[in-house]
């Protein structure tokens, strides 16, 4: 088994509150008071850099790209729809009416529906097919009126996935990057001494919460509908918690590893992390922690905003304040 000790999975998180039946990535009081008194009671101790491997992981980046290739098209004089790589785990979709909201539904073998924002000037955005093989629904709809809309299309069509894994090591709209993405480049980087995945996601983790800050203003002005830039996280060195998984799992995926980006609840409150899959483990659901002998819940939002304090480790450390409601 390993023997090396690190943060040997990883995630990154998105706090939302409600206000006004909108929901807004924040950083939630009752989580700072308590990040804030581990801090004064139990000091902010530092994280251990992982020690390097030998460097036989193959770092070289594998970006994979979406291509609406147009084999299999559905739509109409307003939406177009491209399926022709359902079976690698995605659909590609544009807008050309005359509304300027737009909002797509996919659901599929799990009966849960996504819910996305679709841009309205025409550009295509790419959207996961997460829920395995099996019949899906995709849904486009325009804005109404206030909260009211209207469907405008509709389509169902089966998918037969080429392999699990697929839909999370492609880019979507949530996880948006291609070849000259610089997070890419950074990824290769980070993994040349790795000798394993547990390597490259330790050296990924321990890159993120020494460098990142959260951006508690951004948090409190951010707009619904928020998409990240993967390459202005890693600019700006700070964002939401929605940036900081973003980042994560698009140097992951580029690395070959199958990576979830997981929203869901930690107490009652939205957040994001990520789940990865390691080929002796398998996949590791919210974001883990190998200590050498165990897996442990490890969360690099709350770890990088406060030194990975005692208090808050033990809060992310419990799986039962963590819920997994939609992964893309």
């Amino acid at each position: 088994m390993y023997k090396r000790s690190f943060f040997r999975r990883l995630p990154a998180g998105l706090l939302i509150r409600k206000k006004n039946n909108q929901k807004r990535p924040c950083f939630p009081a009752c989580i700072l008071l308590l990040l804030l008194s581990a801090c004064v009671l139990a000091g902010c101790g530092g994280l251990k850099e992982p020690e390097p491997g030998t460097g036989t992981w193959n770092n070289t980046p594998q970006v994979l790209t979406p291509s609406a290739d147009g084999t299999f098209t559905y739509g109409n004089n307003r939406i177009h729809m491209d399926a022709s790589h359902t079976d690698q785990g995605y659909v590609i979709l544009s807008y050309t009416g005359e509304v300027d909201k737009i909002k797509v539904q996919i659901s599929g073998p799990t009966n849960i529906t996504y819910t996305y924002n679709l841009s309205p000037d025409g550009e295509a955005e790419v959207f996961p097919l997460t829920q395995g093989s099996g019949n899906y629904t995709c849904s486009v709809f325009e804005h109404a009126y206030d909260s009211q809309y209207t469907q405008a299309f509709t389509q169902q069509f089966e998918v037969a996935l080429e392999n699990e894994f697929l839909p999370f090591l492609y880019p979507n709209q949530y996880i948006n990057y291609n070849e000259d993405t610089k997070a890419v480049a950074l990824a290769q980087e980070l993994s040349e001494t790795a000798d394993d995945e547990l390597d490259v996601i330790a050296s990924v983790y321990y890159y993120v919460v020494t460098n990142l800050t959260y951006d508690y203003e951004k948090a409190e002005t951010v707009q619904s509908g928020y998409l990240p830039d993967i390459d202005d996280t890693l600019a700006t060195k700070t964002g939401i918690c929605f940036d900081y998984a973003a980042l994560m799992t698009c140097m992951l995926r580029t690395q070959g590893i199958p990576t979830m980006l997981d929203i869901g609840y930690t107490g009652g409150i939205y957040h994001a992390w990520i789940s990865t899959y390691v080929k002796e483990k398998g996949w590791i659901y919210n974001i883990i922690e190998f200590d050498g002998q165990n897996w442990k819940l490890m969360d690099p939002t709350f770890a990088s905003t406060e030194n990975s304090s005692r208090k808050i480790m033990k809060y992310i450390n419990n799986p039962d304040n963590y819920f997994t409601k939609y992964s893309y």
